[in-house]
C-alpha cells in the first residue's frame, strides 16, 4: 500500500481529532478445521464529525470490521481506541457510539418509546429528562405519532428510524451502519441516508456506513473499499 492510500485509510495525515482510531485490526475465524483469515491488518481513523462509508462484496469482512470497531467482537490482534482509550465495556459503548443494523433489531414487545429508550437503560440512565428526549427524537425522525406503536404496527421504514432514534438518544459521537437500507425500497431507503447524514452534520456526530449502495456510499465524505480482508482507497 503506497503512503497516499495509506494517509487516506488512516483518515488523512493532516487529521489529528481522532475519534476513532483502529490500527491493524486482525480477525481469523474456525470453520471446520479450516482457519479463515477474514480481516488482513485493517487499520481506519475517523476524525470527528466525518462521514465514512465502506463497500464490498459479501463475505469481505465489512460486518466483522464494524462488530470491531464497536466492541461485539475482539481482535485477534491490533487496537481499536475511542477517543484515545480503549473500550472498556457495554456502558461507555452505549455512551459513546449508537449502531444501526439492517435488521433493526426492535425489542417486539416495546413500543417506539421503549425501544429508543433501551439506549439509556444500557447506559445506566432512565428518567423524565430521558424519556422526553426518547419522545423528541422520535418527532425528530418524523414519528411524533407513533411513540406509542409496536414495531408490528410499523412500516420498516419506520422501524428504521426508531433504530436510528435509538443510536442518537445518548447523544454519541459516532455512529456504526451495518447496511442500513438492506431491507428497505429505494425510495425509503434513500429517505435514511438523508435522515442519517443530515443528522450527523447537524449535530456533528461521525458516521461509518457499511453499504453496497454505491450512491448510497458516493454522498460520504470519504470512500473506502473491503477487498478480501484489506481495506482500499475507492481510487485504487
Amino acid at each position: 500500500m503506497s503512503d497516499a492510500v495509506a494517509r487516506n485509510v488512516l483518515g488523512g495525515s493532516a487529521m489529528s481529532n481522532f475519534i476513532l482510531k483502529a490500527c491493524d485490526l486482525h480477525k481469523t475465524y474456525l470453520s471446520g478445521e479450516r482457519r479463515l483469515e477474514v480481516l488482513h491488518g485493517v487499520s481506519l481513523s475517523v476524525s470527528d464529525g466525518e462521514s465514512v462509508s465502506i463497500r464490498g462484496e459479501s463475505g469481505s469482512g465489512k460486518s466483522t470490521l464494524l462488530h470491531l470497531l464497536a466492541g461485539l467482537d475482539v481482535p485477534d490482534s491490533g487496537t481499536v481506541h475511542w477517543e484515545g482509550v480503549p473500550d472498556t465495556g457495554a456502558r461507555q459503548r452505549a455512551r459513546f457510539l449508537g449502531m444501526v443494523f439492517q435488521s433493526f433489531y426492535l425489542i417486539p414487545e416495546l413500543d417506539a418509546v421503549g425501544n429508543v429508550l433501551m439506549a439509556a437503560r444500557v447506559a445506566g440512565k432512565v428518567g423524565a429528562i430521558e424519556r422526553q428526549r426518547a419522545q423528541d427524537l422520535l418527532a425528530r425522525v418524523g414519528l411524533s405519532e407513533r411513540g406509542h406503536h409496536l414495531p408490528s404496527q410499523l412500516s420498516g421504514g419506520e422501524r428504521q428510524r426508531v433504530a436510528v432514534a435509538r443510536a442518537l438518544m445518548n447523544a454519541p459521537r459516532l455512529i456504526l451502519a451495518d447496511e442500513p437500507t438492506g431491507n428497505l425500497d429505494e425510495k425509503t431507503g434513500d429517505s435514511i441516508i438523508d435522515l442519517l447524514l443530515g443528522l450527523c452534520s447537524e449535530q456533528r456526530i461521525a458516521l461509518v456506513l457499511v453499504t453496497h449502495n454505491a450512491v448510497h456510499a458516493a454522498r460520504t465524505a470519504r470512500m473506502l473499499f473491503m477487498r478480501d480482508g484489506v481495506l482500499q482507497n475507492t481510487n485504487l
